[in-house]
């Protein structure tokens, strides 16, 4: 990890250089329980080394930064900064950079089905005024 960390009672952060990284997963460095996270980088003309799916976790490809594309059960979907796809833990996946530049994506991972309170729902406004 290359990057410089912080912690308090109810938070920890890290800072990561993702010009110097390929993959940096940070549920072990956060101490994340309820999601796996990764930051990651792809060179021109790299990606995923094999196909692959999972038992339980669908996950989440936010595209940050480039282009390349992504293969969900042999469909090829061309991604680019702002581009969101969940895919479904039984969709066979693969990403790569074919293009000129970096690519640049964090993946979200979570046990499919278990969100049972999100913002509205789960969000507790607290009687403190916000100070900067």
């Amino acid at each position: 990890m290359n990057g410089q960390m912080s912690k308090g009672q109810n938070f920890t952060s890290i800072q990561v250089d993702w010009a110097n990284m390929q993959k940096v997963f940070l549920k072990d460095t956060l101490q994340l329980t309820g999601m796996e996270v990764s930051l990651n980088r792809l060179p021109p003309g790299e990606g995923s080394h094999f196909r692959h799916k999972h038992k339980q976790n669908e996950e989440l490809f936010i595209i940050v930064k480039g282009s390349g594309q992504l293969q969900v059960d042999g469909k090829i979907i061309d991604v680019r900064e702002g581009t969101s796809i969940r895919v479904a833990p039984d969709g066979v996946r693969a990403i790569r950079n074919n293009s000129s530049e970096d690519l640049y994506y964090i993946c979200i991972q979570a046990k499919e089905g278990s969100l049972t309170a999100y913002t509205k729902t789960d969000g507790i406004i607290t009687d403190k005024t916000v100070e900067w």
